[in-house]
């Protein structure tokens, strides 16, 4: 049942209707072990969205249990202002996010993601 949800949430976050993130995250969240608000949530996305276009969740393995949900996300994409703490230099990026979601309620109430920023340094530090 988790797994349909979540990927329902990533075809609504792959759609851009940030507005349905109300179906799928409760009103107060945590992400990476801070408190946030939906609206907070949705705003960090939408940055992303904003900053990398072409930002597409491309889930490769998704575990679910009763409360959880684990996804290694594959992403290939061409950012086009700074994201995720680097300055882009034009060319297409790919890189992966391991994220693992707590859910209450069939709903989102925690998230842990780890970026592998390693990828995205060297991808832009080659020739």
């Amino acid at each position: 049942m988790l797994e349909s949800i979540y990927r329902e949430y990533l075809a609504a976050l792959n759609e851009r209707r940030l507005d349905d993130l109300n179906r799928f995250v409760h009103d107060e969240l945590t992400y990476n072990g801070e408190p946030m608000t939906r609206g907070q949530y949705r705003d960090l996305i939408a940055a992303d969205i904003e900053a990398v276009p072409d930002l597409f969740y491309d889930a490769r393995i998704i575990v679910t249990d009763d409360t959880r949900v684990a996804c290694r996300l594959l992403f290939s994409c061409t950012p086009q202002r700074d994201f995720l703490g680097f300055t882009p230099d034009g060319r297409r990026l790919t890189f992966a996010e391991h994220v693992f979601y707590d859910f209450r309620d069939g709903r989102i109430a925690a998230v842990s993601s780890l970026i592998d920023r390693h990828a995205i340094q060297t991808q832009l530090n080659s020739p």
